[in-house]
């Protein structure tokens, strides 16, 4: 696996209104995402990748999804189901 460092872009701005629109309020993953924006930075662990490889998925993607994994009180399998979905 190699990894290509990726900065966290910011919403796209079709999603955030649909989101906005969905949820007036906001919700707990919009205020994770909005607070803690990149938990890691994909340089912090860019020795720990080949530098030829498939891509792997950046640190700070799967450190957001694994809270809300959580957060939901859901298992790998679980998770893996709403993701094929």
């Amino acid at each position: 696996m190699s990894m290509h460092p990726q900065p966290i872009g910011p919403v796209p701005q079709d999603i955030a209104r649909v989101a906005r629109a969905a949820f007036p309020k906001g919700n707990i993953y919009m205020q994770m995402r909005d607070v803690l924006g990149t938990i890691y930075d994909d340089e912090d662990f860019s020795e720990l990748f080949e530098v030829r490889g498939r891509p792997a998925i950046t640190p700070w993607r799967l450190a957001l999804v694994t809270l809300m994994q959580f957060s939901e009180g859901l298992s790998d399998r679980q998770l893996k189901r709403c993701a094929l979905a």
